[in-house]
């Protein structure tokens, strides 16, 4: 049996694809656009192994999808694809439009027809707390009934794709199962996000911006963590069913900063003595920034026996010794070489 995934070069995908060759033998095909944040270097210790094949390829050419749906009896579709960056959505909104609705729309259809011919198959689509908006400090955690409010353009996008996804689950009987995680951090994090960005711009002697006052809360759920719930839901989740996936670590951005900072003054001490909390610097915020994102994870918990194994504290430091051992990895990503490979292949 083969498992087909979507956006398996980027952060999540990667990690989730790893994840899955040491869980099982079964056939994993990634199936990926390389843009930007679509990095292979992610996947070269098993690039290969047997039961792993790489396909580049865009989410929008349905005769592809369709096509390897067909010939490799795909069982089921696991949809990272996405565009992500809640910047870039602000400046160039269409793109988002493009992949994470269109793009979705269209693998909708060909799961449809490949699943109409009696293949037995599953629809997981990952998807965000971001679509349900913004928390005050005294809300309650985001549940899977909590109302979609969303404020950037990327999470609006997001929860467009979780409406197409839920609608065909509904109105054609499609065996669908949607997930909202919260923020992921881990190894091969792309360094425009948060976490990464602070390792590398404070290894770097450059200044670790922070939007607004800083005290803005996140959900921090390590990759791993994330991973094993997806397998778990594309198990044993119920069709139709949407799963909360949360990592039970509400932390403010500042306090993550600071926690960074004083992990690498003690790891890699600045020759003047000094912290690397000094460069830490608030700069303006950026439209529409939510306030706070809180996930409960109750319904996975009781459901199917999931619960994060890394607090925050293993995980961030699980996370810094990562990027502290593999500087070629960020030295590729931030300097552009890790697209070297997909220049040669494809110009």
């Amino acid at each position: 049996m083969t498992i087909l995934v979507t956006g398996g070069a980027g952060f999540i995908g990667s990690n989730f694809i790893h994840d899955w060759l040491a869980s099982t033998d079964e056939t994993v095909i990634n199936l990926d656009k390389l843009t930007y944040a679509g990095n292979l270097g992610n996947l070269r210790d098993i690039e290969h192994e047997p039961n792993y094949m790489f396909v580049r390829g865009d989410i929008a050419e349905v005769d592809r999808i369709r096509a390897l749906l067909t010939n490799f009896k795909v069982r089921a579709l696991v949809h990272f694809a996405a565009e992500s960056h809640v910047d870039r959505s602000i400046s160039g909104p269409m793109g988002f439009v493009e992949t994470n609705i269109l793009g979705t729309a269209h693998l909708l259809q060909a799961a449809l027809e490949h699943w109409h011919r009696g293949n037995a198959f599953r629809f997981l689509h990952v998807s965000t707390d971001e679509v349900f908006g913004s928390l005050e400090p005294e809300d309650a955690p985001f549940v899977e009934s909590s109302p979609y409010r969303p404020n950037s353009p990327y999470a609006a996008s997001k929860a467009a794709s979780d409406h197409l996804v839920r609608a065909y689950g509904e109105t054609y009987g499609l065996p669908v199962l949607i997930t909202h995680c919260s923020n992921n951090y881990g190894p091969y994090h792309f360094p425009e996000k948060l976490i990464p960005l602070l390792i590398h711009n404070a290894t770097s002697g450059k200044q670790l911006p922070l939007y607004g006052d800083g005290m803005q809360v996140r959900d921090w759920l390590y990759v791993g963590d994330h991973c094993r719930a997806l397998r778990m839901v594309l198990a044993d989740g119920r069709p139709g069913q949407t799963y909360n996936i949360g990592g039970n670590a509400e932390r403010q951005n500042i306090e993550v900063a600071r926690t960074i900072c004083a992990m690498l003054d003690d790891y890699l001490p600045l020759l003047d003595g000094g912290s690397y909390s000094s460069q830490i610097m608030l700069v303006r915020d950026r439209p529409g920034h939510d306030r706070r994102y809180a996930i409960d994870n109750t319904k996975l918990r009781s459901e199917l026996g999931w619960s994060p194994l890394l607090s925050f504290d293993e995980g961030i430091t699980k996370t810094v010794e990562w990027y502290l051992e593999n500087p070629t990895w960020t030295a590729a990503v931030t300097g552009g070489s890790y697209r070297d490979w997909v220049a040669e292949q494809y110009t």
